[in-house]
């Protein structure tokens, strides 16, 4: 690899991480030294890249920065159809065009035009006998609420079938096959819940804003529930 690759790679990955990443972890990476991580952070902060942070505390792109993007590899190539694929078999119309209008943006925005190779990706997402839970009407306004940090009353019904009126704070959706599963603060319970899509008789968000930050809930339930940030 040439030099002027390396350093268009060490962007790249640099404009993967939110917070300030390790000349270390940019290595193991890359599949290079600690050395040359070094090395080529001075010569892009010589060229004018704006790199904040520093050795021992860890590098990170400021806010803003428009890199465009490198040639996909194969396999980066096809995790992007597969999971656009499969985004397009959850039920919710809105991202099914959002994960289709994102692809050709990538295979517009980059040197090569990727339509073809993605057409030809060949794997594939089949449509199970989940199908149909998979199509809930109420995907969409949970995602909604939960994007913009709104309390959403819901009528719910539990395992048992016994109906409850709930006023929620959501926080996070979780995507399973045949299951899409909400967290949520829950008013009613003075606690952190799980409501089942597919149980939700009717939702509608109340236009106003949980008093309560997002991030804050989901690191206090990942906390509760020792789920890792990775997963």
């Amino acid at each position: 690899m040439s030099r002027t690759g390396r350093l268009f790679m060490l962007m790249d990955a640099m404009r993967g991480y939110r917070r300030p990443v390790t000349a270390a972890r940019l290595a193991e990476q890359l599949g290079v030294s600690e050395r040359t991580i070094y090395r080529d952070i001075q010569t892009l902060t010589g060229l004018g890249a704006p790199l904040a942070g520093e050795a021992g505390v860890g590098y990170m792109l400021k806010p803003g920065f428009f890199l465009p993007p490198l040639m996909f590899g194969a396999d980066e190539l096809e995790a992007l159809v597969l999971g656009a694929r499969w985004v397009r078999r959850q039920g919710d119309e809105a991202l099914a065009q959002a994960a289709s209008n994102a692809l050709a943006k990538i295979a517009a925005a980059t040197p090569k035009d990727l339509r073809d190779d993605m057409a030809d990706t060949s794997l594939w997402v089949p449509i199970g006998p989940d199908r149909q839970a998979a199509s809930d009407v109420h995907v969409r306004p949970v995602r909604e609420a939960i994007r913009y940090q709104h309390r959403l009353r819901m009528a719910y019904c539990d395992e048992q079938g016994a109906p409850s009126e709930r006023v929620v704070w959501p926080f996070a959706l979780a995507f399973f096959e045949g299951k899409r599963l909400l967290a949520a603060w829950c008013e009613l319970r003075l606690a952190f819940r799980h409501f089942r899509i597919d149980r939700i008789a009717a939702a509608e968000s109340m236009q106003e804003r949980y008093p309560a930050r997002r991030h804050e809930l989901l690191k206090t339930w990942r906390a509760e529930h020792n789920i890792s940030d990775d997963s």
